[in-house]
């Protein structure tokens, strides 16, 4: 039984949702990295509830406390701890859930697993656990930025059946959380909303999808075999509560495609290096990045958590209705932007650590 992700960035979270805190612990940090908790903080807030009338209305700040590893505003190259309390605990709003299990929830193979659950919230199913995974990306921005110019951004680019229209060269930050939703097509973002609010009112919930986009990222992370960046990406993707699909540069799309149609020409680059005249490899061939842009997509399903009834039965295996009461997001969509971004950039720091530690010999 382990929290850690990673092999040279590496992590490991903390805390359950109705418990005293939530955190991370990061090894691997490089020293003298300048980073300060307001910089960690700005990811929090992107991911914290309450932020809007989309998402949960769990009042919580999210202030993030560093506890080690940085000294006069810079990583020192120890373990560095970072905690956010929790504050709006209301486990009593859960206490209908002690004695039987939620419809699409890990309470049944939590308990099938552990032969103990803890019913307040979900507990470490809770995507209040994500809390850690966006502290940590935090720090990996910073890093990235700083020693490669790497940009990673995220935004939600379908809602159930809206799709978003979207040039994902050319949006920014900006205009993504220009809107609560982080889609950053205007028009789509309003029938977002619209569709969210009734899905709510109804009792019910939606999914969608959150597309991302690496870029600067220098051609040669990643290993050919069984470390395959996108691989990597793959699995910190679907670890994230409620995902269930990940697709990388064509994805699904591309078994459409023919051989002639899919491939990316190669073209004269600067500095003598080739560029990729298209990039339906997604900036990754052979498990390995080209220097063109990382673009992957996450699909999530509707919240779990809906107050409408439906069938389920009690932990002592007898028939029952729930009506789910407590505090959830319609759409987990929004809150989720900054955690695929997080999730992207551990994966991209512990690839870019490890190729440090390639030796390459020159050319003979």
């Amino acid at each position: 039984m382990t929290g850690t992700f990673g092999q040279l960035f590496q992590l490991s979270t903390f805390g359950e949702s109705h418990g005293p805190a939530v955190g991370v612990i990061l090894h691997g940090c490089p020293p003298r990295l300048a980073i300060s908790e307001e910089e960690i903080q700005r990811d929090l807030d992107r991911r914290r509830p309450g932020q809007s009338k989309l998402v949960t209305q769990r009042k919580e700040s999210d202030t993030i406390e560093i506890l080690s590893g940085v000294f006069e505003g810079q990583t020192t190259g120890t373990a560095l701890a970072m905690m956010v309390r929790n504050a709006d605990q209301n486990s009593g709003a859960y206490d209908h859930l002690k004695d039987l299990y939620r419809p699409s929830h890990a309470d049944w193979t939590y308990r099938a697993k552990y032969g103990i659950r803890d019913h307040r919230g979900g507990g470490r199913a809770s995507v209040r656990e994500t809390i850690g995974r966006v502290a940590a990306g935090a720090v990996a921005r910073k890093l990235l930025a700083t020693v490669a110019d790497i940009e990673v951004l995220a935004w939600v680019s379908q809602v159930n059946t809206i799709d978003a229209t979207i040039d994902s060269d050319t949006v920014t930050l900006e205009q993504v959380e220009a809107d609560p939703t982080r889609c950053p097509d205007p028009e789509a973002a309003a029938r977002m909303t619209t569709a969210i609010e009734k899905a709510r009112s109804n009792g019910d919930s939606l999914g969608g999808v959150v597309t991302f986009v690496a870029r600067n990222v220098p051609a040669g992370l990643g290993e050919p075999v069984f470390y395959k960046i996108d691989a990597d990406l793959a699995k910190a993707m679907l670890c994230i509560p409620a995902a269930k699909g990940f697709e990388i540069g064509s994805g699904f799309a591309g078994t459409r495609l023919t051989g002639l149609t899919h491939n990316d020409p190669f073209v004269p680059g600067p500095d003598g290096q080739p560029e990729m005249a298209t990039n339906n490899s997604g900036g990754v061939q052979g498990g390995i990045t080209s220097g063109s842009t990382i673009i992957g997509r996450v699909a999530f399903k509707p919240t779990a958590t809906i107050s409408s009834e439906q069938d389920t039965v009690t932990t002592d295996n007898k028939a029952t209705k729930l009506s789910a009461k407590g505090r959830h997001d319609p759409c987990v969509l929004p809150r989720a932007v900054p955690i695929v971004e997080a999730m992207a950039l551990l994966v991209i720091a512990d690839h870019w650590l490890r190729q440090q530690q390639t030796d390459v010999l020159p050319q003979l």
